[in-house]
This record gives C-alpha cells, sequence and structure tokens, in this order.
C-alpha cells in the first residue's frame, strides 16, 4: 500500500511510526490482554499512559510548574465558551484580536457571557496579515487578551506575541502547537485542538495558570477548569484512545529532536512551497502577505479559476489529498503540519512547477 501525501487540514497526517506502533499493540496494550479501548480508566494500565502524555507535554513545551494540564473534550470550540464562563468576570471585557474565522467564532461565544472588544481586526483586508502587536489596544478593564496563533483557512501566523502585562494572554493554538518553541509564561491560557499536530481528533489540551482556576459552584461541573484540575483530567470517562495516541505522538516528537528540530524541518518545509509560489511570476498568489505568512498552511491561488480548477484535479489524479481552500474562501491550501514529511512538500513543490510549464507552455525555474 502506498501512503497519500495527505495535506488534509484537519484531521490531519500523523506520523507512520506512530500508526505502527499503534497497530502492533492493538490488541494487547502492556500485556494487558486488552486493547487501549477496552481499559478501564481507573486501571493502573491507563494511568501510565494518562501520566506520560501529560507529563510529555511538560517537558516538550517546557510548561512551568505553575501551570495545569489538562486533558479534555469538545475541541477548541467548546473553548471559546468555557474560556468566557470561567475568565470573564462582571465588570469586565474580554479583548479578542480577530485574524479569521476561528477568532470571530470565538468572539461569538464570549459575547453570549459578557461584554467584549475587539482590541484589533484584518477583517478589512481579508484577512491577510497579523495585527502589529504594538498597535493592539487593552483597556484597563480587560479580563484577558485572546489571539488564535495560526489560522488555518488564511494561512497567517503570529511571528511575536503580544506583550499583556498583567492581563492574561490566551491563545488559541490548535494549528501551530509543537510546531515551535514558545515561552509559556507569557499565557495565561493556551488550548489546542490535537486533531493538527498533537494526535487525533477527539481530545483537547488545555495549559492554564493555576492562579486563574477559580471553583464557582455557579458553573456546570464539565465546564468548570478547577473539576477537571482537581481530577487530573479524569472527572468523567477520557477519550482514551485519544489519549494513548497523543502520548506516542510526543513520544515521535522527542525522537526527531525536540521542538527545536520540528521547527527547523517545519520552517523548510514551508520555504520549499513558498518559493514555488514567489518565483512563478503571479501564476500562483498566496493568499497571506509576506511577514505574516504561516509554516503549517499555506494559503494560494492560481493565475485563474480554470487553471485552478485544472491543478486541483491533476495534483488529486497524482495522489495528492486536501489541497482545495476551506470551503469559505476557496483556492488552495497546503497543511503541513508536524507529520507531513519534508519530502512529501518537495513532492508538492515539483508538482507545481511542472504544472505551471505545463499550462503555460513555458519553462519552469529548477525546483530547489
Amino acid at each position: 500500500m502506498k501512503r497519500a501525501l495527505n495535506f488534509n487540514a484537519g484531521p490531519a497526517a500523523l506520523p507512520e511510526q506512530v500508526l505502527l506502533k499503534a497497530q502492533n499493540e492493538w490488541l494487547n496494550i502492556q500485556n494487558s490482554g486488552m486493547s487501549v479501548m477496552e481499559l478501564s480508566h481507573r486501571s493502573a494500565e491507563y494511568d501510565q499512559i494518562h501520566n506520560k502524555a501529560i507529563d510529555s507535554l511538560k517537558e516538550l513545551l517546557d510548561i512551568p510548574e505553575n501551570y495545569e494540564v489538562l486533558l479534555l473534550q469538545g475541541g477548541a470550540s467548546l473553548q471559546f465558551s468555557m474560556i468566557p464562563m470561567n475568565l470573564l468576570k462582571p465588570g469586565k471585557k474580554a479583548e479578542y484580536v480577530l485574524t479569521g474565522s476561528w477568532s470571530e467564532k470565538a468572539l461569538k461565544e464570549a459575547k453570549k457571557v459578557g461584554e467584549t472588544f475587539v482590541a484589533a481586526s484584518s477583517k478589512e483586508k481579508k484577512y491577510t496579515f497579523i495585527p502589529n502587536a504594538k498597535e493592539i489596544q487593552i483597556q484597563d478593564d480587560a479580563a484577558y487578551l485572546h489571539i488564535t496563533s495560526n489560522n488555518t483557512i488564511y494561512g497567517t501566523q503570529w511571528k511575536e506575541f503580544p506583550e499583556t502585562g498583567e492581563v492574561p494572554l490566551i491563545a488559541d493554538m490548535s494549528s501551530d502547537i509543537l510546531s515551535k518553541k514558545i515561552d509559556i509564561s507569557k499565557f495565561g491560557l493556551i488550548y489546542a485542538g490535537a486533531q493538527k499536530n498533537l494526535g487525533p481528533s477527539g481530545i483537547t489540551v488545555v495549559i492554564i495558570r493555576k492562579d486563574l482556576i477559580s471553583s464557582d459552584d455557579k458553573l456546570p461541573s464539565m465546564l468548570n477548569y478547577a473539576t477537571h484540575a482537581k481530577s487530573n483530567s479524569l472527572y468523567n470517562t477520557p477519550p482514551t484512545l485519544a489519549i494513548y495516541l497523543l502520548s506516542l505522538v510526543l513520544d515521535w516528537a522527542k525522537e526527531q529532536g525536540g521542538i527545536d528540530k520540528i521547527a527547523e524541518i517545519n520552517e523548510e518545509k514551508a520555504l520549499t512551497i513558498y518559493d514555488v509560489i514567489d518565483q512563478s511570476g503571479g501564476f500562483y498568489k498566496g493568499h497571506a502577505e509576506p511577514g505574516s505568512r504561516s509554516y503549517m498552511n499555506v494559503t494560494f491561488n492560481l493565475q485563474d479559476e480554470a487553471a485552478e480548477k485544472q491543478f486541483l484535479q491533476e495534483a488529486k489524479e497524482a495522489g495528492f489529498v486536501g489541497l482545495g481552500g476551506h470551503r469559505s474562501i476557496g483556492g488552495c491550501r497546503a497543511s503541513i503540519y508536524n507529520a507531513v514529511p519534508l519530502s512529501h512538500c518537495r513532492e508538492l513543490a515539483g508538482f507545481m512547477k511542472k504544472f505551471q510549464a505545463s499550462y503555460t507552455g513555458k519553462p519552469a525555474a529548477a525546483v530547489k
């Protein structure tokens, strides 16, 4: 069987080594005679898997001791509601920087809980850039400032994070967590759906500063961070299979050399494709401004709609999967998360060059 050239935006590619490891242990995990899906979440065998995943996250991301790591369900979409429910107190405003569809959705949910304020936005320019961190307006009554660190639909990414002083900085890092080194201490809370860089869909990682966790009896138990912090994310039955696979992905990340090495490879992967776009003479047109380009999602259009349609058809026939842009904006998108090999990015770059030459009848520049 030939593995697909998978550029899906999420659920996304998983490391082949992880899938083979899971396959090998599918019927018998830790000599238990059971699949991980059959283990009791209160068993010693599962407890080891669960805690290993948390410890590996702490190690790889260099998470300080004053932070809690929670393994939750509901995806980033549930966090859109949980964050204001837990952190937006009366008399305060939740501030949001709008950089794409996901930040808009986060703001929409916060408005249902309390007062909000748009601290900065690039919407008027079709989300082609990340606002300058120094231009963000943080009000005196801000409960927190929320950003989306990487925008999968528009292909933009924060290169430096805003300084917020005493106001907690909150980031949706669903699509670029574990892809580069970050200073966790700059954030009050980070959350991420796993299905891009961390593992399969069904598990959400929340990293929250402990002083932001408060026991509010008025909140539903399942929507209260304190509930999950007190129970080590075992208040109810967790998604055991997803957490097991998360643990295997984190093992794989260590084997690659950790975040520094992964970041180095991610940059090379992205530049391999962006170089083709930049050298195409306008045949390929990147959506994001160069200073805001994402290293996780390369978004682009072709010179006309007919070329775009033919490009996607021929790419599919050549074995490339997931290159169509998001349904809301169309175009093309190559999602190149951690598990997408550099070789696949080079194959895509080569295909893009060949397609341009074939479509225009002009020789394309050599692919780096």
